[in-house]
């Protein structure tokens, strides 16, 4: 996914945003939940570590449903759309380092390309 900018388009705020589920579905759901997978606590550590590393120009947040918890805990990165599932804290140092402060990828983190809507129908929900 290519950012397509206008040429009347302020510059970005941010480098780097990261977007981190933090959803709660009701417990047993069939598709799960990136906050029952630990989100709050990875959430937090990126956005403390992001800091201690410097990165002054990113931005850390936490989001509502990003429809794709049964791979999370989820993280998205904009401005290239990437998704990654960031189980651990040593996932997240990677992900910073790697993606959000040099540029480059994390492929053995990198989301599966099934979309919800493929999970979904084959759940039946």
């Amino acid at each position: 996914m290519t950012a397509v900018r206008a040429p009347i388009d302020p510059p970005p705020y941010f480098r780097r945003h990261v977007f981190c589920c933090t959803n709660q579905r009701p417990a047993g759901h069939p598709l799960g939940c990136c906050a029952e997978k630990g989100s709050v606590k990875l959430r937090d550590y990126m956005k403390a570590r992001a800091k201690a590393i410097g990165l002054k120009d990113v931005r850390i947040n936490s989001a509502g449903c990003l429809d794709r918890c049964e791979h999370g805990p989820s993280v998205l990165i904009y401005p290239e759309g990437i998704w990654y599932t960031a189980r651990t804290e040593a996932d997240v140092d990677e992900i910073l380092e790697a993606h959000v402060k040099n540029g480059g990828r994390v492929e053995r983190l990198l989301m599966p390309a099934e979309t919800a809507l493929a999970k979904r129908k084959k759940i039946n929900i």
